[in-house]
């Protein structure tokens, strides 16, 4: 009998490297001792520095999930100039002076609301989003991101203004929980850095706020990404640099649940409306049904 082989998506290291990466990454953290005082550096989640970068991604959309109108893609963009002596590609965080731009992805495509033929269940429609795909595994289990040692997320984006939200997605016996937080963008069409502080995120099912609001798991971080959900017909352009967790307080001021995008005193007919993006999970669970739990 032979061991049937494993596919590997492009740019998906292998089970040994994937082990090793992990190996060094933790001896790393003990070396420096880091878990005796709180780090100082950065912790990347994604950074689209290479042309490979956006094959780590997953595009999501109404077309790709039940067959909507919607249409997204997620492109590799090199940077405009040489920064850190680096080809434009920069560092994690680094910031742009005038006229230069960073290697980045551009999340872009058009919202349609129209609703898919001969498909009466589906109610609403219009949203697209991107997410990091699953990391795999490795010699001790699957690939998960710990930043409980930080307080914050940043992305370094260039948005064009629209309602974007951020989403994480943790190792949750639930498996359709998210957590979400408005995009909060204060300059667009110009390179900025947003920091959210993880205490600020909602959890969400469906695009909908669910209680009870449990803290964040973030020792077991599966997924970043970023949905847009507005349902506002017409093209969308983002673009990212990179997504990082981060000790460093915000410039601006900090944003807090109160700026999530989310009505946190919604009524009964309010949270019968969803996103559709957790769809590819499963299907929602219909009035009175218990929570499906993930063993």
């Amino acid at each position: 009998m032979f061991a049937t082989p494993i596919r590997l998506a492009r740019g998906q290291p292998s089970f040994l490297r994937r082990s090793l990466d992990e190996f060094r990454r933790q001896a790393g953290i003990a070396i420096r001792m880091e878990g005796l005082h709180q780090p100082q550096k950065p912790f990347p989640l994604m950074k689209f520095d290479a042309p490979e970068s956006p094959e780590r991604c997953k595009i999501m959309s109404d077309q790709t999930n039940f067959g909507g109108y919607s249409r997204a893609a997620l492109t590799y963009v090199p940077g405009a100039a040489h920064i850190d002596g680096e080809g434009g590609q920069g560092r994690i965080g680094g910031g742009e002076s005038a006229g230069e731009e960073p290697a980045h992805a551009l999340f872009k495509g058009s919202i349609s609301t129209e609703l898919p033929l001969n498909r009466s269940e589906i109610q609403r429609s219009g949203f697209a989003a991107w997410r990091t795909r699953d990391r795999g595994w490795w010699a001790f289990g699957k690939l998960l991101w710990d930043i409980d040692p930080y307080s914050y997320l940043a992305l370094r984006v260039k948005s064009d203004g629209r309602k974007y939200f951020v989403n994480i997605q943790t190792e949750s016996i639930v498996p359709t929980d998210l957590h979400q937080h408005l995009l909060p963008c204060y300059t667009p069409g110009q390179w900025e850095t947003v920091t959210i502080p993880f205490s600020a995120f909602v959890r969400t099912s469906y695009g909908v706020v669910v209680e009870p609001q449990k803290e964040m798991l973030q020792q077991k971080v599966k997924s970043v990404g970023i949905g847009l959900t507005d349902r506002v017909p017409g093209p969308f352009e983002l673009r990212i640099a990179d997504v990082y967790a981060t000790n460093r307080a915000p410039e601006k001021g900090v944003v807090g649940r109160e700026d999530s995008g989310f009505d946190l005193d919604m009524d009964e007919e309010d949270e019968k409306q969803g996103t559709g993006m957790m769809d590819e999970v499963e299907p929602p669970r219909k009035k009175g049904e218990p929570e499906r739990i993930l063993i």
